[in-house]
Parts: structure tokens; C-alpha cells; sequence
């Protein structure tokens, strides 16, 4: 064969100096020499590009004029030389005439006949002048040089990605467009790439054409022998400039770096969400189709990934063939495996770029950084409620079902999550296995002593990217950020009022239930939240821990002193929108805003007297009980308000707090000292 491919070589009498070419017709070894020299002397009159051959340039010429003289009569497609309607009917006629006289193979065009032939004869006469490497096509030396030089000309139109090739553009576009225009004859499964169509076929013929020549293994695919060579070699070519963590694959350097960038340049087309690997997309496409390609030749279940299937196949083989050498712990898969590894070593090999924390698995770092992105990505199909995590999800949606799959082998009683049941189970036990190492205190779950240790460190992992403001726990930061977004989740359904946080609506519904869980054990008094109770405790102590620095007045609340020193400042920080009307407390804006709307929510019913706040309507019905839960303990008198009472004492102190700030005369009741203020009023006058 190779005799006769060097026979017809040998009818090209005309060679080149400079490279070896042969040629048969002189004038084709002149246009040779001129890629040596860069000779052009055909030069277009319009843009005054040149050329090396005349033809080139009355090829040229048309682009200028847009004249496509030559039409196909099968198809009406039109051209601008002959030549390329001539090649062009070919695909009609399915002509080849160009056959090599070594294998009988037959091309379309000459010139992939003189490509072909080299294939026989090894040559490759197309030299790289950066690194020397030959190439028996031009246009594969083209495209090898875009290697050095860093050029991809040719983009996408949809995401701006750029190639090297043509052919790689084509490929690319299929993921935005799903095109999968090659199809198996065996299963009908479709594929954007011929390549995968070939690797695909073996799975069907069980063909295994690369052969590993260290042990023997087979693979269907190049890709994968080169891989697994690594195995042997633990050579780790493709490095990573960030981290410095090291890859078998290039393509799992490009996937790797995707972590540090947060780039995702696979969207999904049905919900838009968007994805670092191409593979993570064709696998959630599978949520919008159901899809489930892969199944079991036992039981005949299916899956929609391939690795689900493997790690299903060993519940029927039971198999754990992977053994960790500390605890002989065995796992059905190598992955896990290397994820207990962890738990002897302490190694934390995911770390979140925002705050540090460091993980034993990617899967806690994705959810983790939802923590910082607020992103929710699972919703419940019955309330629509969003989460971060799957596993929250399936958890909330036994709300609605009332499934509650785990139960305490002790009592009985039984939890929607294992994670529940599991810190339940220290109320049997009384263990309290976490302990902390500053201060001894213990706990019964290890992320209660995570929590616990920023208090001794100080450290707020989690920070809002709207204001800064940091915080030592992620659901702190989840209400946190409501406060910009305006987002108000928790809805009664008596009122149509709306909260940021549960727990504020959880002491709002009880306004409509009248539901009072904390109860007063010296007079019985009921309150809606726990620090209430704790304020009110105060009236019978008499405690009144927060002083005033100014005029040394004392309060049992926190909240009345920052209202009280506004007296002193003279600050009223809360206005109405309506008559711009300010006020220093919160509570009175929010009474007065209801005389502009005349609204009255709350009512008695027993007279149905109506009011404008609970608290009118709670000392309004002790009319109605004749309670009067106040007591002096001088003079055991008793009344409805703890106001009246604390004006009452001052009968037995003798106290007079409030002082006349032009003749310092002081009064026990602050009506008193009002109209004092109107007797230096007229004096003026």
C-alpha cells in the first residue's frame, strides 16, 4: 500500500527548498515559496487587503460586490465560485471522487485526500515555531498556536464564552439550545456530542479498547485510562493558583476554580437556576422531566444518576468493601470512607471564603454559604415556605402529613427529625456530652456548644452585607436581614398582622387566644411573655436595678430608663406621618397613630366597651372582677393599676421626685408639678 502512495508522490516533480513540498505544476511551487517569503503581490482594490494567488482575490472580490453567480438546481442554495458549487452538489449526489488508492476511502474534497494520505505515510509537514510540535494538517497547527498566543475567536452569543475552535463553539451552543442531535440505534438515548454517541455504544457492545499497561484494566474511554494511570504515577499534573490544591484532570482544575470565582455558567432554561458543571445541570434537568435513565437489573427500580444505581445495587449484594484502618468501621462506598477518614483526622478540608468555618463535606459548605446569601432554594409545594437545605424540607413537609417516623425507644414519644430524637433521648439519660473547655458548662447537642463558644471568643462568623452588622448565630442574621428586606413571613390569620420573627408571632397570637402562660406566684397575675413577668416581680420586690445618671431616678425596665433619659435630652425620635407629632416611646406613636384612625380592635366582652389598646381592655375588665391585685405592703391597701400604687407609696416615703427646675420645689405627683409650672407662667405676665 505505502508503494503506491509513494508512487503517486512521486509524480511531483517541482520541490520546495525551504520545506520539501512536492508539487506538480511550477505555479503551485511559486505560491509555495511565497508562504515562505509572505510574498503578496494581489492586492484588492477596495480595502487593499492582499493575497498570494489572483484567484484568491477574484474570490475575494465578491465579498465586496455580494455576488453568488452560481446556483445548486437541487436545493436553490447559492455560491460565489464554481468550485464550491461543484463540491457542494456532492452532498446531493453523495459523490466522493477523490479515493485513496491505499484504503479505498473516498472524500469530497482533494484536499482532505492529501490529509488522508499522510495518516499512511506518517508525515506531518506543518511545524509549531514556539515548541516544534507537527501537525499533519494546517489547520490543526492554526489552532494549536491559539495555545501559545491565549486567542479564542470565536464566541457565544448567548454567554459571551470563548473558544478555540469552531467545533468547540458548535458543541457549546447545544447546552444553551438542549440540541442532541446524535441518537443510540440501540436505546434511542440522544447525545450533543458524536464522541459520547461512540462511548456510549460500547456500553451496549461491552467493547473496552484502552488497555492500562500496568495492570491490565480496560476502559471504554481514552479519558479514563489517562485518569486512571494517575493511580499508578499519583501524579497530580493541573494545580490550582489560589489554594494550591492539586488535580488529576484538567477539567477538574476549570470545575475547582469555579469555587473560588462563584461563577455558574449553566442555566437551567425551565427555573433559571444556574450551575458550576454542565453534568449538574443535565442531572436537574431530570427534576423538570422525570427522567430516570438508570435502572436496576434486580429490581427493576430506576434512578436518575448513575451513582445512585451503584450505591443501590449493594443493598442487594450488601456489600461494604471499603474498611477504615482506625475503627475497621466499612462503608458500601470509597467516598464515604474518605468522609469518616475525617472524623479521626479533624480534618476540615471545605472552608467558607466569607467567614473561615471549615467543613468535612462540600455538601455542609454549599449549605453553608446559603447562610450568608439568604438563598432558599427548596420550597414546600403546600405553604410555600422556602429553606436551604433539602433535609429541612423533607422534615417541614411532615407538618402537613403529621408524620412523625422516629420514636424514643423509652417513652414512646415520637420526632419528625433523627436529629430530635437524638437530644431527646439525653432527658432519659441526663447526658450532657459537649462540654465546654473555658468554663465547664455542658450541653446535650454539639452545635449548642458551637454557639456557646463565641461567647468566649467573641467571634460573629456571620455577617450582613447590607450594613456589616455581624452576628454569633446564622438564624440571628436571617431576621436581621428581614429588617432590609422588609420581608414579614409570619402571617395571623385572625388580624392579617404580619412578623419577622416566629417567636413575635407566637406572643401575638396569644392577644387573640388570651393565652397566658406566665403566672405571677405572689398575686397570681398572668402575662403573654416571660420578661413581662420578670418586670412585674419587680412591683413586689420593690428591686429597681437601672438608675439614671443624671437625676438618679430609679427603674425596674430597662426600656422605661432609655424613655425616661429623653426627658433630660428632650429627644422625641418617634413621629407621626400624619400631624408629625413626636413622641418618646414607641408605644405612645403607636396609640396615638389609632385617634387618626379611630380604630378600636380590642373589646370587652362583658359590656362591649371597646379600646384602642390590650392593656386599656386588661385593667378595664378588673372592673368587671373587682380584682385589685396591686398591695401596699405599709397599709395593705389594694389597687387596680401598679401606677396608682407606686403614687400611693410615696403617702408612706414621703418621696417628691419631681422638681421645679426655676425654684426647686419638688412634688410627689407630676400633675402637681405641672400646674406649679403655670403659677411662674403668670407671674411673667
Amino acid at each position: 500500500m505505502i508503494s503506491k502512495v509513494q508512487g503517486h508522490l512521486d509524480d511531483r516533480r517541482f520541490i520546495c527548498k525551504e520545506c520539501g513540498n512536492r508539487f506538480r505544476h511550477k505555479s503551485n511551487l511559486v505560491t509555495d515559496y511565497r508562504t515562505h517569503t509572505g510574498e503578496k503581490p494581489f492586492a484588492c482594490n477596495k480595502c487593499e487587503k492582499r493575497f498570494k494567488q489572483s484567484a484568491t482575490l477574484a474570490r475575494h472580490r465578491l465579498t465586496h460586490t455580494g455576488e453568488k453567480p452560481f446556483g445548486c438546481d437541487v436545493c436553490e442554495k447559492r455560491f460565489s465560485q464554481s468550485t464550491n458549487l461543484t463540491v457542494h452538489r456532492r452532498t446531493h449526489t453523495g459523490e466522493r471522487p477523490f479515493g485513496c488508492d491505499g484504503c479505498g476511502s473516498g472524500f469530497r474534497y482533494k484536499s482532505n485526500l492529501v490529509s488522508h494520505y499522510r495518516t499512511h505515510t506518517g508525515e506531518k509537514p506543518f511545524s509549531c515555531d514556539k515548541c516544534e510540535k507537527r501537525f499533519s494538517k494546517s489547520c490543526n497547527l492554526v489552532t494549536h498556536r491559539r495555545i501559545h498566543t491565549g486567542e479564542k475567536p470565536f464566541v457565544c452569543e448567548k454567554c459571551e464564552k470563548k473558544f478555540k475552535q469552531s467545533s468547540e463553539l458548535t458543541s457549546h451552543r447545544r447546552t444553551h439550545t438542549g440540541e442532541k442531535p446524535f441518537a443510540c440505534e440501540k436505546c434511542e438515548k440522544r447525545f450533543s456530542h458524536a464522541s459520547s454517541l461512540v462511548t456510549h455504544r460500547r456500553i451496549h457492545t461491552g467493547e473496552k479498547p484502552f488497555a492500562c499497561e500496568k495492570c491490565e484494566k480496560r476502559f471504554r474511554h481514552s479519558n479514563s485510562l489517562a485518569m486512571h494511570r494517575f493511580t499508578h504515577t499519583g501524579e497530580k499534573p493541573f494545580a490550582c493558583d489560589k489554594c494550591e490544591k492539586k488535580f488529576k484532570k484538567s477539567s477538574e482544575l476549570t470545575s475547582h476554580r469555579r469555587t473560588h470565582t462563584g461563577e455558574k455558567p449553566f442555566a437551567c432554561e425551565k427555573c433559571e437556576k444556574r450551575f458550576s458543571h454542565a453534568s449538574s445541570l443535565v442531572t436537574h434537568r431530570r427534576i423538570h422531566t422525570g427522567e430516570k435513565p438508570f435502572a436496576c437489573e434486580k429490581c427493576e427500580k430506576r434512578f436518575s444518576l448513575s451513582n445512585s444505581l451503584a450505591k443501590h445495587r449493594l443493598t442487594h449484594t450488601r456489600e461494604k468493601p471499603f474498611a477504615c484502618d482506625k475503627c475497621e468501621k466499612k462503608f458500601k462506598q470509597s467516598s464515604e470512607l474518605t468522609s469518616h477518614r475525617r472524623t479521626h483526622t479533624g480534618e476540615k478540608p471545605f472552608a467558607c471564603e466569607k467567614c473561615g468555618n471549615g467543613f468535612r463535606y462540600k455538601s455542609n459548605l454549599v449549605s453553608h454559604y446559603r447562610t450568608h446569601t439568604g438563598e432558599k432554594p427548596f420550597s414546600c409545594d403546600k405553604c410555600e415556605k422556602r429553606f436551604s437545605r433539602s433535609c429541612n424540607l423533607v422534615a417541614h413537609q411532615r407538618i402537613h402529613t403529621g408524620e412523625k417516623p422516629f420514636a424514643c425507644e423509652k417513652c414512646e414519644k415520637r420526632f419528625r427529625h433523627p436529629n430530635s430524637l437524638a437530644i431527646y433521648r439525653h432527658i432519659h439519660t441526663g447526658e450532657k456530652p459537649f462540654a465546654c473547655d473555658k468554663c465547664e458548662k455542658r450541653f446535650r447537642h454539639s452545635s449548642n456548644l458551637v454557639v456557646h463558644r463565641r461567647i468566649h471568643t467573641g467571634k460573629k462568623p456571620f455577617a450582613c452585607e447590607k450594613c456589616e452588622k455581624r452576628f454569633s448565630q446564622s438564624n440571628n442574621l436571617i431576621v436581621h436581614l428581614r429588617t432590609h428586606t422588609g420581608e414579614k413571613p409570619f402571617a395571623c390569620d385572625k388580624c392579617e398582622k404580619r412578623f419577622r420573627q416566629r417567636s413575635h408571632f407566637d406572643r401575638h397570637r396569644r392577644i387573640h387566644t388570651g393565652k397566658k402562660p406566665f403566672a405571677c406566684d405572689k398575686c397570681e397575675k398572668r402575662f403573654i411573655q416571660s420578661n413581662n413577668l420578670i418586670v412585674h416581680l419587680r412591683t413586689h420586690t420593690g428591686e429597681k436595678p437601672f438608675a439614671c445618671d443624671k437625676c438618679e431616678k430609679r427603674f425596674s425596665d430597662a426600656s422605661n430608663l432609655v424613655a425616661h433619659r429623653r426627658i433630660h435630652t428632650g429627644e422625641k425620635p418617634f413621629a407621626c406621618d400624619k400631624c408629625e407629632k413626636r413622641f418618646r416611646k414607641s408605644d405612645h406613636l403607636k396609640k396615638h397613630r389609632l385617634t387618626h384612625r379611630g380604630e378600636k380592635p380590642f373589646a370587652c366582652d362583658k359590656c362591649e366597651k371597646r379600646f384602642s389598646q390590650s392593656s386599656n381592655l386588661v385593667m378595664h375588665r378588673l372592673i368587671h372582677t373587682g380584682q385589685k391585685p396591686y398591695a401596699c405592703d405599709k397599709c395593705e391597701k389594694r389597687f387596680r393599676q401598679s401606677s396608682t400604687l407606686v403614687r400611693h407609696r410615696r403617702i408612706h416615703t414621703r418621696a417628691k421626685p419631681f422638681a421645679c427646675d426655676k425654684c426647686e420645689k419638688r412634688y410627689s405627683k407630676r400633675t402637681s408639678l405641672v400646674k406649679h409650672h403655670q403659677s411662674h407662667v403668670e407671674n411673667k405676665k
